[in-house]
């Protein structure tokens, strides 16, 4: 992981993540089945299932998922598994994710100026 400018703590912190995650792979001998095409399938399939959560929720409903006991564990499984396939993805690419937020962070404030931005939803485009 990279250090941020100013010697900043890091926004996104994976290095423990990255190898116990690799780790799990290589005692199993699932590197082989680790490729990027296979790790984006299974985060897109990850991501489906925590999208399918909420799709029939309200909005008051859809904000206290992650606190109802009915539906808390599997907010949280979801959550995780998508984390889990982005940083093992991300390790397997070479990506430092630290480096791409903040860089991603920047792009975006200056797609999203505060004073055209602020309160609104629309895209960047029609700000």
């Amino acid at each position: 992981m990279s250090t941020s400018e100013g010697g900043a703590s890091p926004l996104v912190d994976v290095a423990g993540l990255q190898a116990a995650l690799a780790r799990f792979a290589r005692e199993r001998d699932w590197e082989r089945f680790h490729s990027p095409k296979n790790l984006a399938m299974a985060l897109a399939g990850e991501a489906g299932e925590l999208v399918a959560l909420f799709q029939w929720l309200s909005e008051d409903a859809s904000r206290d998922a992650a606190r109802d006991p009915a539906s808390a564990r599997r907010v949280r499984d979801e959550l995780a598994d998508v984390l889990l396939y982005l940083v093992r993805l991300a390790d397997r690419l070479g990506v430092d994710l630290d480096e791409a937020c903040r860089t991603k962070i920047a792009a975006n404030a200056l797609k999203y100026p505060v004073e055209r931005a602020r309160g609104r939803a629309d895209k960047y485009d029609a700000l």
